[in-house]
């Protein structure tokens, strides 16, 4: 009987898109590669031959034991822990620059790591990630899209996004429901180009994406903005009252939050 996945785990079985993602990575010769939730190991055994160190992170105690009867402690480094858990910086700092990120991540928990990757920027160069189509579909969406929302605007906040390619159910085992898509986030933040507070423009986002069917006025004045308030930041930033959040670029929102914070 096949094996039944904990932790909502759908192991990559397809060896041929195990290899398309560790290509995604680019040349990781000589660099560390911390991968998110290796489970069977399909795509550690090829970083195991190509990167200059992995750091393979697995919950799962079963899966962990097994990487390491596998692999060479000096080649593929198992830790067992939560992901969010893990210390990306000091990863980072013990490897002597930035890591390379890839991972098929857990659906129930993704956009918590995903979050967790956007606050480990520093530490990071790029990440090749393996999520549910339609989570995929979001975190690439541009503005004026149905798909465009928080977590557009937060991923996109850290860096370009592309998807790269979509995987049927037929790929895993067990075979999820869904389909599969990989994409590439490399990381490069834009406060300081869109003249924004990380902390606080972040909470903007929280704010004005915090209904989706509301106007972003709306959504404004229920996070506690006065309404002369958000009228006067809309009209110095062009926006129409009526407007909603998923309209807007990340620059027409940093114009806004601009407004809201600094007043003429």
């Amino acid at each position: 009987m096949p094996q039944k996945p904990k932790l909502g785990q759908n192991f990559l079985v397809d060896a041929q898109a195990a290899h398309r993602v560790v290509a995604a990575l680019g040349e990781v010769a000589g660099r560390t590669v911390a991968e998110i939730g290796p489970g069977r190991g399909a795509i550690t055994g090829i970083l195991a031959q190509k990167a200059g160190r992995v750091i393979a992170i697995e919950l799962d105690r079963a899966l962990a034991e097994k990487l390491r009867g596998r692999f060479e402690p000096d080649r593929v480094a198992v830790v067992e822990q939560d992901v969010l858990k893990f210390d990306f910086t000091a990863a980072a700092e013990q490897a002597g620059g930035r890591l390379r990120v890839v991972g098929n991540l857990p659906y129930y928990i993704t956009s918590p790591i995903l979050l967790k990757l956007a606050a480990s920027h520093a530490a990071l160069d790029l990440a090749v990630l393996m999520v549910q189509r339609e989570v995929a579909d979001r975190v690439c969406a541009v503005p004026g899209t149905r798909d465009f929302g928080l977590l557009s605007a937060t991923v996109q906040l850290y860096g370009p996004v592309e998807p790269l390619f979509t995987l049927p159910p037929s790929a895993f085992s067990p075979a999820p429901k869904v389909h599969s898509t990989v994409f590439r986030w490399r990381f490069a933040p834009r406060f300081a180009q869109l003249g924004v507070d990380e902390a606080g423009f972040l909470r903007f986002l929280r704010q004005a994406f915090a209904q989706k069917r509301k106007t972003l006025a709306n959504n404004l004045r229920a996070g506690g903005v006065s309404p002369i308030a958000a009228e006067t930041a809309l009209a110095l930033a062009r926006i129409e009252p009526k407007t909603r959040a998923e309209a807007l670029s990340l620059e027409a929102l940093a114009g806004l939050w601009r407004g809201l914070e600094r007043p003429d």
